[in-house]
């Protein structure tokens, strides 16, 4: 198949434009890492006037699709964990072409996993935990078991990728395997939730009870990042953090995971009088507890 695509790839190295190209081929029969066709070039461009874009392909019985990017949405792709697929791509696909050794360096950077990447990547995770787990426990006490586990199973997922990446590796499509080995009670919480015999309230009930402490355990870790930019400031209003080009990765979860630290003591509110009479603005700091 790699000769069939060598016009297509070759055409696409001939511009300057063009970083690099890697090749995934499909490994088994059913494939989800190449959506089961049996090809994926990934090509990595410098810049783009539209956003990512594929083409699919057919030649005989064989399918193939071109998946290209700018380096800016790559970044962020790996960044956020919204393609996780990527990862992989970029660590195990063969590389057919490589401007100024692009992939060897991006490569070198995801197996060191840069301290600042992981503590915001860390954030985003711990953010995404906090909202799954309190809408978890809303459908749990209002008796709606199963949205209550599916919500769980999602929290407990976003704890188990929070544990890799604070290990210093980047969570992978089969998180389970790695937390298996990195992270063995986040493990058992798992396996105790989709295995056991007991009903599904009992279990819910008994894992509500083991997270709210794995949770509160990792406050610190998983709140770093949004912690230590709010140093910098005596004060803050919400839309200054909302805007902050950091923590604007946190989109809808940032609300969520500063009433948590607000709740837990980590921030304090300072309430700033309006026009309004009895209405006040909310302001932000840390404590002097963190």
């Amino acid at each position: 198949m790699e000769n069939i695509l060598r016009p297509i790839y070759q055409e696409r190295a001939s511009h300057s434009n063009t970083l690099a190209i890697i090749m995934i081929e499909k490994r088994n029969q059913i494939s989800p890492l190449t959506d089961n066709l049996d090809v994926v070039l990934l090509v990595i461009i410098n810049e783009s006037s539209q956003s990512i874009y594929v083409k699919h392909y057919e030649y005989e019985d064989k399918k193939a699709s071109v998946t290209v990017m700018t380096q800016d949405e790559l970044n962020e792709s790996i960044l956020l964990g919204t393609n996780r697929r990527i990862v992989d791509w970029v660590l195990n696909g063969k590389v057919l072409f490589d401007r100024n050794e692009y992939i060897v360096s991006l490569i070198e950077r995801l197996r060191s996993f840069p301290f600042t990447e992981r503590k915001l990547k860390i954030g985003i995770e711990y953010g995404k935990l906090i909202r799954r787990y309190q809408e978890g426990k809303a459908f749990f006490e209002s008796k709606q078991l199963l949205d209550a586990y599916n919500n769980i199973v999602h929290s407990l997922h976003h704890l188990a990728r929070l544990e890799v990446i604070d290990q210093g590796y980047h969570p992978e499509v089969t998180v389970w395997n790695q937390v298996k080995q990195i992270g063995p009670q986040i493990y058992k919480l798992y396996k105790e939730l989709v295995e056991s015999d007991e009903s599904l309230e009992k279990r819910l009930e008994l894992l509500f009870l083991a997270s709210d402490f794995l949770i509160h355990s990792k406050t610190e870790v998983g709140a770093a990042h949004i912690l230590t930019i709010m140093t910098g400031k005596e004060t803050w209003f919400y839309n200054e953090l909302h805007h902050h080009p950091e923590l604007i990765y946190y989109s809808v979860d940032l609300s969520v995971i500063l009433e948590y630290l607000v709740e837990k003591n980590y921030v304090s509110v300072k309430r700033i009088e309006t026009k309004g009479k009895g209405i006040y603005h909310r302001a932000y700091f840390v404590t002097k507890k963190y």
